[in-house]
């Protein structure tokens, strides 16, 4: 007993001395990970530990971990791979990251990849305790399909995918749309993919907490981008692309309601900007409104021709929670209905997003 309390007592003084909590070895494969693949894995605090092949190498480190200050830097193990945990927890949920080997940049073999940062990356999961609105779950289903729609504006077809809620293929019900974005560097698989949008709506509707509407997410750059030159972004193509050619695909191939009042335009970061600007162009278009990490309205932003019914801004607590809800107040205050979310001890990614969507989901159509 004595030599617990001493191993107690050490521990908390290793602690207090280095600010760092001691890591509980209760580690498990990331559900991100490929089949079969035991690393990467995360722990009930957060941590992330990772292990890579490459016995030939001189140095391995990966991106996540040390904020700016290069990643985590693995040791190599005398079986020739490469190994290190996380320097302190990361915010829950998804985390976009990649390998370098000798300064070269490669996915982790043992993660599944998703496209981010224009390329695809390797995905890890940490575990968040509010992980059930998004879970999967045993109960009825929609279906996600690819389209391909004509773009006449852009001399190609364009892809985009499309959610409709359990028993759509039943009957002959109509239904309301939500136009989805995902951010730069991202494309028409982020939603699903990494978001989990299919999952939350399934969730809700088996809920009760939203009548059905189909989600449409399509690719959002018209002009390819480099890193820092998002200044470049021209939003009149992508805006010809969605307004003249893809909503009236849909409309025309889908069982629609298809008016203002039954459709709404949400987009994440870059889809938030390409939202606001599209919303102000075009406000005879959609008749609901949302920003998720993508700026914030202004009420002279609203023009009087607009029947907005309502506006949804969100952000997570470690980016703009102030300027997002000074913002809403402002709108509310000259009579612009406005709601605002902001996601608890997430930044910029996709568990501030995924909750925004399932935030903002029962606010629509209304």
């Amino acid at each position: 007993m004595k030599l617990k309390i001493l191993s107690i007592a050490l521990g908390l003084l290793i602690t207090a001395i280095t600010g760092q909590a001691q890591i509980k070895e209760d580690f498990v494969p990331s559900s991100k990970n490929q089949p079969g693949q035991e690393y990467p894995q995360v722990n009930s605090q957060g941590y992330a530990r990772f292990k890579i092949f490459a016995p030939a190498a001189d140095s391995v480190r990966v991106s996540l971990g040390l904020g700016g200050r290069g990643g985590t830097k693995l040791a190599k193990t005398e079986d020739g791979y490469w190994m290190g945990t996380t320097e302190g927890p990361m915010d829950e949920g998804f985390h976009y990251y990649n390998v370098k080997v000798d300064g070269g940049k490669f996915n982790d073999p043992g993660a599944k990849n998703y496209y981010g940062s224009i390329r695809w990356e390797s995905g890890i999961e940490i575990p968040a305790h509010d992980a059930d609105f998004y879970a999967l779950k045993n109960v009825p289903h929609g279906f996600v399909q690819q389209i391909l729609f004509p773009s006449p504006s852009t001399n190609t077809s364009r892809r985009a995918f499309v959610y409709t809620p359990p028993g759509y293929e039943k009957g002959d019900k109509q239904y309301p749309v939500l136009y989805l974005q995902h951010g730069w560097g991202e494309d028409e698989t982020a939603w699903s993919n990494q978001g989990h949008a299919n999952l939350i709506m399934d969730n809700l509707i088996a809920d009760g907490k939203i009548d059905p509407f189909i989600i449409v997410m399509t690719y959002g750059m018209t002009n390819e981008l480099k890193w820092g030159h998002l200044h470049e972004f021209k939003i009149e193509p992508f805006q010809t692309v969605l307004i003249d050619e893809l909503i009236p695909y849909v409309d025309s191939h889908f069982r629609t309601k298809a008016n203002s009042a039954n459709r709404a335009m949400a987009g994440l970061s870059m889809g938030g900007f390409e939202t606001r600007m599209v919303t102000m162009n075009r406000p005879d278009v959609f008749d609901y409104w949302g920003l998720l990490s993508g700026g914030v309205y202004k009420p002279e932003d609203v023009k009087e021709k607009s029947d907005v019914k309502l506006i949804f801004i969100s952000t997570g607590s470690k980016e703009r929670p102030v300027e997002v809800k000074a913002a809403v107040e402002t709108l509310n205050e000259v009579g612009i209905k406005a709601v605002s979310y902001v996601s608890p001890d997430t930044a910029h990614e996709f568990l501030t997003w995924r909750r925004s969507l399932y935030q903002m989901a029962p606010l629509l159509f209304k």
